[in-house]
């Protein structure tokens, strides 16, 4: 019995050893695979339940301009002197903005991480990708854009919403929409994405909108001037389709409307459209928001981040007050 015993003792330290054997095989093949590949991994698998549609969109386009990157230079896209490379390309060979280009470097770097995590990449490899640094700011400032925040006057937003020519199907869309950003602060994304259910009467103080961002968990209050109700009501009844989408779109050579939402980029155009028109430059979407920051700040920078839905005041501070210099405040300091 004791012979036996030592006999079996190899037998099963070598299903141990060939077990051991066959993972490190599979690991090694599923590294192989990535290591050897020229396409994107799954992004959308990666990185679901993570980040917004959007977000993973441009997660999905930085990576890939990496990986085509590489492939075009014949150099391997899993080896962070890679992307050493192509961040020293990115910054000698383009007119990027430094906060694009560390954008783009951050991609890459957690994409990898997240391949780490899964353990179809060394741990090692992940740590040597987080080594790698962006881009200093200051050395590209001269690339910085000069009108990324562009500050609108209360005559300017009444010059903008009031351009429109609310006689016309179109325009009168193009009036709710407008009114709905200067008195609500929404995003572009979430204009597009507006439904008829998201207006919500408060009492006797007016509407709200219930919205939900890209960096909510749940529904927040939007304000909702009396105005932009106004406007949309008129718009929704002269609308000739049924859509449970607040802003509608219309084809594009006949113009005639279809119940599909607006795009986020259809708001944008609304928007360039307009301020070009009142011979605004520069104006943005996200100015919209910015101008309703600024306005409510002056008041009490907290309800600016109340209704801008923001968690940190910093933010709200910081990137969506645009003060302008109170010309004169020094004049008695002596």
């Amino acid at each position: 019995m004791l012979m036996r015993r030592r006999d079996c003792c190899p037998t099963i330290h070598t299903r141990k050893a060939e077990m051991q054997e066959q993972t490190a095989l599979t690991h090694a093949a599923h590294r192989t695979q990535i290591d050897t590949s020229s396409e994107v991994p799954d992004i959308d698998h990666i990185l679901a339940g993570q980040l917004a549609v959007s977000s993973i969109a441009m997660y999905k386009r930085d990576v890939q301009a990496y990986v085509d990157y590489t492939a075009a230079k014949t150099l391997h896209w899993l080896e962070p002197q890679s992307l050493v490379a192509w961040r020293d390309s990115l910054a000698t060979n383009s007119a990027m903005s430094p906060h694009t280009i560390n954008r783009m470097i951050a991609a890459v770097k957690r994409i990898i991480r997240e391949l780490a995590s899964r353990e179809l990449l060394a741990e090692t490899v992940a740590l040597k990708f987080d080594h790698v640094r962006g881009v200093k700011v200051k050395a590209l400032k001269t690339r910085l854009k000069q009108h990324s925040r562009t500050r609108i006057s209360p005559d300017d937003m009444r010059r903008l919403c009031e351009a429109p020519d609310t006689t016309t199907l179109i325009g009168a869309r193009d009036a709710a929409l407008l009114a709905t950003l200067a008195s609500s602060g929404i995003r572009a994304s979430e204009a597009a994405t507006l439904t008829l259910q998201a207006i919500q009467k408060r009492g006797t103080r007016g509407y709200v909108i219930m919205v939900c961002g890209k960096t909510d968990t749940e529904e927040r209050e939007a304000h909702l001037s009396p105005e932009a109700k106004r406007l949309i009501d008129a718009w929704i009844q002269q609308r000739p389709v049924l859509s449970q989408y607040l802003f509608t779109s219309f084809t594009t050579r006949a113009a005639h409307p279809v119940p599909d939402p607006v795009s986020e980029v259809t708001v944008w155009k609304i928007v360039k459209r307009y301020a070009a028109a009142c011979h605004l430059e520069h104006i943005k979407p996200h100015d919209f928001r910015r101008f309703v920051g600024t306005q409510l700040a002056a008041k009490d920078i907290r309800k600016a981040q109340k209704a801008l839905g923001h968690t940190s005041i910093e933010v709200t501070a910081r990137h969506y007050v645009l003060d302008e210099l109170e010309v004169g405040l020094t004049d008695h300091l002596y």
